[in-house]
């Protein structure tokens, strides 16, 4: 993986276009702006230009819905404890690396501990790391030894995560580094035919023995197209061979073709003409363990993130990297329950919602279902909410979480919405359910300040 700055790009206002949080003035923002690490030099391709196929669309449709994922980078990295590129970025000799794989001991039931804290987060998919950049191959691969079958663990890790996601009820996702630090002809690749050759035979047998031998797998998650592009993995091929092998998979583009998905990382950003997203962030710095990364999001930023892509109909995939055992981080573990136990409430206002024009006020964000706005209070005001612009007649008020009606009034200028409690009554946000007549949207803010009448002050 790599990372880039914090952006949001806005969207256009109007029918089918999304808003990305361009306006959106929250503390989720600024902290997610403070978390964002430093570019790397892995920035994935991104065509936002192709519509969705009927084949994508059918392929896809549990994906949608499915909406928030859990990302798991595991390998030696892990025992290092200094991020997943720390071979490369140190310049580590590789005879002194490779003993970590000599050391590599996961608990015998870190998979089951995975997918229960996924279950327990509210996710849907996991997605986990088969193979990342260093080319340590965490299954039973005949290709190479550098695997976690023939070294320390003595086991097939790739399974075991299989079979407890499964066991979980939790969708299967695999990611695949093409880019490998470890083989001989990984760099070489590049400017010599022959080890070309070699290295995308080998790369395509590897892909192949994943789709082949661990049953139904529903994401590939490539990675890491460097250093050559789609001609010289010979890219189209890979895709028909994946298809062939597992027709219902939902694929990325990140082996530098089109994909079914674009997967803006470290920011929201949502694809444009229906095209499906995912955007990927870590919970802290790090996408590999980093013993001395303790900069985690705080379960309302996470909220917030999710929450907005929800609106703006793309996934959210959510990384932690384990420690050496495979275990979680115990803040991490803290803060997915904390999200998870507040999904478990509202889970009406993030899953089969669709997209949703709303945006406004800087204390809540929005999701809707047809005529449902959910509005997310993250920054409980007090006694009174209000939204301003709405252009659609409210027939009803009130809370996700227990099912309260709520008093309301509306002018042509705002929902006023009185009676509150003082304090929040969920945390991190609060929804309230407001039915409409028709579906809801804001009407523009320059729109909004031409027309809003004002009152002076002495004057004649």
């Amino acid at each position: 993986m790599s990372s880039s700055l914090f952006t949001r790009r806005g969207m256009l206002l109007g029918t089918g276009a999304s808003l990305v949080g361009a306006a959106l003035r929250l503390d989720a923002q600024k902290a997610a702006e403070k978390d964002a690490p430093k570019p790397a030099p892995c920035a994935p391709r991104s065509d936002d230009s192709y519509p969705p196929t009927p084949d994508q669309l059918r392929r896809l449709k549990w994906w949608k819905e499915a909406r928030y994922g859990l990302f798991i980078h595991y390998g030696l990295y892990s025992l290092y404890g200094r991020q997943e590129w720390a071979v490369e970025k140190e310049a580590i000799p590789w005879p002194e690396y490779e003993q970590l794989a000599h050391r590599f001991s996961p608990r015998p039931d870190c998979a089951k501990e995975w997918a229960r804290i996924a279950k327990a987060g509210g996710m849907r998919y996991m997605v986990f790391t088969a193979k990342h950049h260093e080319g340590f191959c965490n299954w039973d691969t005949k290709l190479t030894d550098f695997n976690s079958v023939k070294q320390g663990p003595k086991r097939d890790l790739v399974r075991e995560y299989v079979e407890a996601a499964r066991e979980a009820g939790i969708r299967v996702g695999i990611y695949f580094s093409l880019m490998d630090w470890h083989h001989p002809d990984g760099e070489r690749c590049s400017v010599d035919e022959a080890a070309r050759r070699r290295f995308v035979d080998y790369t395509h047998g590897l892909l192949r023995e994943l789709l082949t031998n661990y049953g139904k797998i529903d994401i590939l998650w490539y990675d890491a197209a460097m250093p050559m592009d789609a001609k010289g993995w010979e890219s189209e091929r890979m895709d028909r061979m994946v298809f062939e092998l597992q027709p219902d998979i939902v694929v990325n583009g990140r082996n530098d073709s089109i994909g079914d998905f674009s997967t803006p990382e470290q920011h929201l950003s949502a694809s444009a003409h229906g095209r499906a997203w995912e955007s990927c962030m870590t919970l802290n710095e790090s996408w590999g363990y980093c013993a001395a990364d303790h900069e985690w999001k705080s379960p309302r930023t996470l909220l917030a993130n999710l929450i907005t892509c929800a609106r703006d109909q793309g996934n959210y995939l959510i990384n932690v990297g384990p420690m050496g055992d495979g275990t979680f981080p115990e803040e991490s573990v803290r803060i997915l329950t904390e999200v998870g136990t507040w999904i478990e409430g509202n889970a009406e206002s993030i899953f089969n919602t669709d997209l949703a024009q709303p945006w406004r006020p800087n204390y809540a964000l929005y999701t809707r279902r047809g005529n449902t706005l959910y509005m997310h209070v993250h920054m409980w005001p007090g006694s009174d909410v209000s939204l301003s612009g709405l252009q659609t007649k409210v027939l009803s008020v009130r809370m996700l979480r227990g099912g309260a009606p709520l008093k309301f009034t509306q002018d042509a200028w705002r929902v006023h919405i009185a009676g509150l409690p003082e304090e929040a009554p969920d945390r991190p946000a609060t929804t309230l359910v407001l039915e409409c007549e028709s579906e809801p949207r804001m009407n523009s803010d320059h729109e909004l300040r031409l027309a809003k009448p004002r009152g002076g002050v002495n004057i004649g």
